[in-house]
C-alpha cells in the first residue's frame, strides 16, 4: 500500500510503500519529545523523500543521521542515514496526508547505543529509500 505525506508547505515529499501495519515508535530523545513524533518504518518497503528544495539537515548525538526539516515551514518530516552505501529512512506519521491520529505510539529509548550499534538497527529496521 502506498501512503503519501509532506511537510506543511510541501517543500518535502514523501511516499512509503509497505504491506505492513503501522507501528508508530515514539524515541524518548529530547529531539523527538519535542517534535512529539510517531515514527513508522518498514525494511521490506521503500521510501521516497522529494526534496523541492533544500531542507534542513540536523545532525546530533554521534552525528550520523540526517534529520529533515523543512526550512520553509519547519515540519520535521524524517530521517535519513546512510549505513553501508544504502539510505535508510524513517518517516514521521504526522506528516502523512492520512496521520492514523488513532495509533499512540510506543515509547522507545536508543539511549546508550554506540554508533556501530545506531547503524545496524538502522540497517534491519528502518525503510530503505532514495532522495529524489
Amino acid at each position: 500500500m502506498l501512503h503519501r505525506g509532506q511537510c506543511h508547505c510541501g517543500e518535502i515529499q514523501v511516499a512509503f510503500e509497505s504491506g505492513k501495519p503501522f507501528e508508530p515508535r515514539q524515541c524518548q530523545c529530547g529531539f523527538c519529545r519535542r517534535h512529539n513524533v510517531r515514527m513508522v518504518t518498514d525494511p521490506e518497503g521503500e521510501a521516497v523523500l522529494i526534496l523541492d528544495d533544500v531542507p534542513r539537515r540536523y545532525r546530533f548525538a554521534t552525528g550520523t543521521t540526517d534529520y529533515l526539516i523543512c526550512g520553509r515551514c519547519g515540519v520535521y518530516v524524517g530521517a535519513v542515514a546512510e549505513v553501508e552505501g544504502r539510505t535508510y529512512a524513517t518517516l514521521n506519521l504526522n506528516a502523512f496526508d492520512e496521520p492514523r491520529l488513532d495509533l499512540a505510539p510506543t515509547p522507545v529509548s536508543y539511549e546508550g547505543e554506540s554508533a556501530a550499534q545506531k547503524a545496524e538497527r538502522r540497517r534491519r529496521r528502518w525503510t530503505p529509500a532514495r532522495l529524489a
